[in-house]
């Protein structure tokens, strides 16, 4: 499918289903793939409806009526002088690893008819990074794939040497035939025959149940029920915007294991590619919902600090105190044929998490947490001194590493980190927005060791090496002739001079005195910056930028909370208001769904915002974006009758 085509997605409990307009699958790859996912892999690749031996008519197209339900109305081909004998209603369900669909089929006819149903069904167990557009191959030469007819379905199986996993279907009423219809080529796929009586005017129904084993073990649904929603009481934009954005939240939560052994529920990063623990996501959606919901804060702290780095593995990236990027569960990971099992290929991820430590204690006024995790809190700071390069370098920084992530920031697309003629940067590299998290994870640490840790030398030590990085970050990176500052410096030491919303992150974390701080802030808001909707990722005019990029002039709505917050934190209200109305404005025409990424093109090119081609939705930080809004109208309003 690609961006144009109809397609539907269901989500619930860590398990997501994409089907295309007749809510069928057809084993699509690339930007958006079709299918029946969890843990990282594909479970359904085929599932594929005739009716009377041709596809069927969409009356009604498939639609999402919920979140985890879809609905269509189907026909046999028919003509205006010859209707369709029946028609078929057809539901679809999604649970924690299962599909359950449902079709009704009604006769149409004052006398007897039976309905002939086909169901073409296969599971390739593809990896997700199989299926990405990115010409990646990977070596499988030991994998068998099998299929075994039951009384009442199929089973299959996939192994390949310890990996073992499923997909059963199971029919009410079972099939009267299973055959293979694939020609001469060896196939998994199976076609499934039901021939239906229908009375006059009668009805017949269907029921198939799909079930994902991952690597051989049913896959339990979450133990927890979702917390309430807590948002903003209104009736305005943006308060939808939040209701709906705490609904995504919802539907992106996932059991992991915490720091004690126990399961905890965190938010994932997002649909399709990464419904799976990412640190800087999960940490950035955390903070955002802070004030509303803190249980996250602390599920994500706990999540994290379990798979805190304890060694040095070069193919990984992980490192002694390192909090890890991002974690994966499927094939590939398992054998180790991609880096990202357990990957910490992130710079920024570690100083985030003591960040996200502090503001928790501080929301909540409870210890308990900084108290529980003060070893890996010592330790993150202790790997953001050594590894983490503020020793060696007087910076966070990072090296590129082919095998994984060229930049390890937020923006971590190849050439995201880049001068003002396009040039990629080159490490070791130190982006701007990682040194104000550092800043910020220092001094907030500071405050545990004083507070809570009762060790005033150490609270000492970090408010020094927070005061020298703030004192020097001003000489390294601003610009005078841009008065701006550089998008990161490079492994010489040299400016990298783009122009890009990093800066404004500078304004959340407070490594910029307040007179930098705002003319920062009333830069991001001149034309070639704000589209009318959101900030963009690189100020447009630039030689690098387009619109349809991922991170060189695209906006994000995560980007702009953080902005926000640091706008509110100078007390630029204006600035505030126009950005939180670009943003609900543009998700108002997503059902109040704010999506991954948008466009860069301006807000009077169309009557909406132009989607980003391969935008993720739900996606997580996105979906905590509008509670970060809300968080930051009332501090400057609240500022303002002070």
């Amino acid at each position: 499918m690609t961006a144009g085509d109809h397609a539907v997605q269901l989500v619930r409990d860590a398990t997501f289903a994409r089907l295309d307009a007749g809510a069928g699958i057809s084993g699509t790859r690339g930007t958006t793939p079709d299918g029946l996912f969890l843990k990282d892999a594909r479970y359904l690749s085929r599932w594929q409806l005739t009716v009377d031996g041709r596809s069927p008519v969409a009356l009604v197209p498939a639609e999402a009526t919920t979140d985890d339900t879809a609905e269509c109305v189907l026909t046999p081909r028919g003509t205006r002088d010859n209707p369709p004998a029946y028609t078929v209603f057809r539901r679809q369900t999604l649970t924690a690893g299962t599909l359950t669909e449902h079709l009704r089929l009604v006769s149409n006819l004052p006398h007897p008819v039976t309905a002939r149903i086909d169901l073409t069904v296969d599971a390739d167990f593809a990896d997700l990074f199989e299926l990405r557009a990115d010409d990646r191959h990977y070596s499988k030469q030991d994998a068998r794939y099998t299929t075994r007819t039951t009384s009442d379905g199929l089973h299959f199986d996939y192994h390949r040497a310890d990996w073992h996993s499923r997909t059963t279907l199971t029919c009410r009423p079972a099939p009267d035939a299973v055959d293979t219809r694939q020609g001469a080529a060896p196939s998994t796929a199976r076609t499934l025959t039901w021939h239906l009586p229908l009375d006059a005017h009668g009805e017949s129904e269907l029921q198939l149940t799909v079930r994902a084993q991952p690597h051989g073990l049913p896959y339990e649904p979450p133990g927890a029920p979702h917390p309430p929603r807590q948002a903003p009481t209104a009736t305005d934009d943006l308060s939808r915007t939040c209701e709906r954005g705490l609904a995504d939240i919802d539907l992106l939560t996932i059991p992991v294991t915490g720091v004690d052994g126990d399961p905890v529920h965190v938010p994932a990063a997002g649909i399709p590619w990464f419904l799976t623990l990412f640190g800087r996501d999960s940490l950035l959606t955390s903070y955002f919902l802070l004030p509303y919901r803190p249980d996250a804060a602390a599920a994500t702290l706990s999540a994290l600090a379990a798979t805190q780095g304890q060694r040095h593995d070069a193919f990984s990236g992980e490192q002694p105190g390192r909090i890890v990027h991002e974690t994966r569960h499927g094939e590939l990971a398992h054998f180790r044929q991609i880096p990202y099992g357990r990957y910490y290929g992130a710079v920024d991820a570690t100083p985030l998490f003591l960040v996200l430590l502090h503001a928790h204690y501080e929301t909540t006024g409870d210890s308990s947490l900084a108290t529980r995790l003060e070893d890996h809190a010592r330790r993150a700071v202790e790997w953001m001194l050594t590894d983490g390069g503020l020793e060696q370098h007087g910076y966070l920084v990072y090296t590129p590493d082919p095998g994984g992530l060229v930049n390890q920031n937020w923006k971590d697309s190849a050439g995201a980190i880049c001068f003002t003629d396009g040039t990629q940067a080159k490490g070791p590299i130190a982006v701007s927005e990682a040194q104000g998290y550092a800043y910020d994870a220092l001094r907030r640490t500071a405050e545990l060791a004083h507070e809570v840790w009762q060790d005033e030398a150490c609270a000492t030590r970090l408010r020094d090496v927070a005061a020298r990085l703030r004192s020097r970050f001003t000489t390294d990176f601003w610009m005078p002739e841009a008065d701006f500052p550089a998008l990161a410096l490079d492994g010489d030491g040299h400016q990298v001079d783009a122009l890009a919303s990093d800066a404004g992150h500078l304004l959340w974390s407070g490594i910029l005195d307040a007179e930098h701080a705002r003319r920062v802030g009333r830069r991001l808001l001149a034309p070639d910056f704000f589209s009318g909707w959101a900030i963009r990722t690189l100020a447009s005019g630039q030689q690098p930028y387009h619109p349809l990029s991922y991170h060189r002039g695209s906006a994000w709505p995560h980007d702009n909370a953080v902005i926000t917050l640091g706008l509110a934190r100078y007390g630029l209200t204006d600035e505030v208001d126009t950005v939180t109305e670009g943003l609900i404005a543009a998700a108002a025409h997503h059902g109040h769904r704010l999506p991954e990424v948008i466009a860069g093109y301006g807000r009077s090119a169309t009557k909406g915002p132009v989607p980003y081609p391969h935008s993720c939705s739900p996606q997580a930080w996105a979906a905590a974006t509008p509670l970060a809004l809300h968080t930051a109208r009332q501090q400057v309003r609240n500022e303002h009758r002070t």
